[in-house]
């Protein structure tokens, strides 16, 4: 039964997180609300570093890693197919009836108005984030801020410095001021 209860709540998540594996945060942080056995808002903040420097769409390397904690290996599987099942169905169909609808006025309109609601999810995301990790416990942490401001800085300023430079030095600084458990 554990299984079938994953593969629903990943279903449902690949379902309605448009825009990419960022779009998934706010309906992961709601699942830890719903079922905290399956998942923490720490872990969740351990999953998007981790995710973030491993190779794979986000939101997979999520739904794996809560399915595997939940049940074994066959639950990271059974997680990870739930979350891809909309895509794919979406694709299928998509490509399918895409020269009929490639130049519909509608779903232009459409897309564009799921613009906002992707940012809005990813802001949200933004958000929870900021909270778990600069303000844990409800304490602020001062150097964490700091060189995360440093940080979105730098991105800002020199936006010709490879991703990975900045996914080094991140990885650097969470090694070096690790917040206690």
């Amino acid at each position: 039964m554990i299984y079938l209860a994953l593969y629903w709540e990943f279903f449902k998540i690949g379902l309605f997180s448009l825009g990419g594996g960022l779009a998934t945060l706010p309906f992961l942080y709601k699942l830890a609300e719903t079922r905290p056995q399956w998942i923490s808002t720490q872990a969740i903040a351990d999953m998007i570093a981790i995710s973030e420097s491993t190779p794979g769409p986000i939101g997979i390397n999520m739904a794996t890693f809560a399915g595997f904690q939940v049940g074994g290996a066959f639950g990271g599987l059974v997680a990870t197919l739930g979350e891809i099942t909309p895509s794919v169905i979406i694709i299928i169909l998509i490509a399918r009836f895409l020269t009929a609808f490639d130049k519909n006025k509608y779903v232009k309109d459409a897309f564009y108005g799921l613009r906002p609601a992707v940012v809005a999810l990813i802001t949200f995301a933004l958000i929870k984030l900021m909270g778990v990790t600069l303000f844990a416990s409800g304490i602020v942490h001062p150097i964490e801020t700091v060189l995360y401001a440093v940080l979105v800085i730098g991105v800002l300023v020199w936006k010709k410095v490879h991703p990975l430079i900045w996914i080094v030095l991140g990885a650097i600084a969470g090694v070096l001021f690790q917040l206690p458990s």
